[in-house]
């Protein structure tokens, strides 16, 4: 039965690894929060009720693309589709053709940047292999302007970085409610790995400096690994709620 991603795709490997997709929806929230059409993630009043529930239906979504036939994954693209023309009907306006690229645009850079993070560099096949994936995504969800290859993607994005991103008041809002449902120290953990993760860009305009020590709790963490130690210690930091679901973002 034919796949929308191949199973031997790097793509898979990122997706199928729980701290990979973690790692990459930290990136993404931070820079959700800047996004000049944030105001669309508030209209519906999901995010801020509950921000990581939020990003556990956005992984679903993205995970049964990824892990799916492509019958099944062609229906899910339509499912999302006509969820966002339900709330553009809903509203009586149209969510810009920017904001959907952007969105695009950060699973495809917080895919590499994650995994090159936690793993290793990726070859510039690896990184056209991610690319490609996303691109027929955004190409089914009938997305314009779309960058046909890596390279091209590279200066779009790099474009929709300096025009498509502001601190507002949303973004104030939004980390008050990813500190109040986080805890303290987790929260502490997230800014750390946005710290490592984001463009320089998102860093500057949410003041994330002085997080150096991200850099040695990540290297001892990757060489726990190793040992089967990581999990016990990820296991305490994750909130109970969510511990069952992040489990099963492991795909072996």
């Amino acid at each position: 039965m034919k796949t929308f991603v191949a199973k031997n795709s790097i793509v898979r490997q990122i997706w199928g690894n729980a701290d990979t997709v973690l790692f990459i929806f930290a990136g993404a929230a931070a820079e959700f929060a800047l996004n000049k059409a944030v105001d669309w993630l508030y209209y519906t009043g999901k995010l801020p009720a509950d921000p990581l529930d939020r990003l556990f239906s956005t992984v679903a979504y993205s995970r049964s693309i990824i892990f799916a036939d492509e019958d099944a994954a062609l229906q899910a693209i339509s499912k999302i589709t006509a969820i966002h023309q339900g709330v553009e009907k809903s509203r009586g306006a149209q969510i810009p053709d920017w904001a959907y690229r952007d969105v695009l645009f950060m699973l495809i850079d917080y895919s590499i940047r994650s995994f090159e993070v936690l793993e290793r560099e990726l070859t510039l096949r690896e990184k056209q292999e991610v690319f490609d994936v996303f691109y027929r995504m955004g190409q089914q969800m009938g997305l314009k302007q779309l960058p046909v290859t890596h390279a091209e993607w590279l200066l779009a994005r790099q474009q929709h970085l300096a025009q498509n991103l502001t601190k507002s008041n949303f973004t104030v809002d939004l980390y008050k409610q990813y500190k109040m449902h986080l805890g303290l120290l987790r929260y502490q953990l997230v800014l750390g790995v946005q710290y490592v993760l984001v463009p320089p860009v998102v860093k500057q305009l949410l003041l994330l400096n002085n997080r150096g020590w991200i850099k040695p709790v990540l290297f001892i963490y990757k060489k726990l690994k190793h040992i089967n130690l990581a999990d016990i210690i990820k296991n305490m930091l994750l909130p109970v709620k969510y511990k069952q679901q992040i489990t099963q973002l492991n795909i072996r």
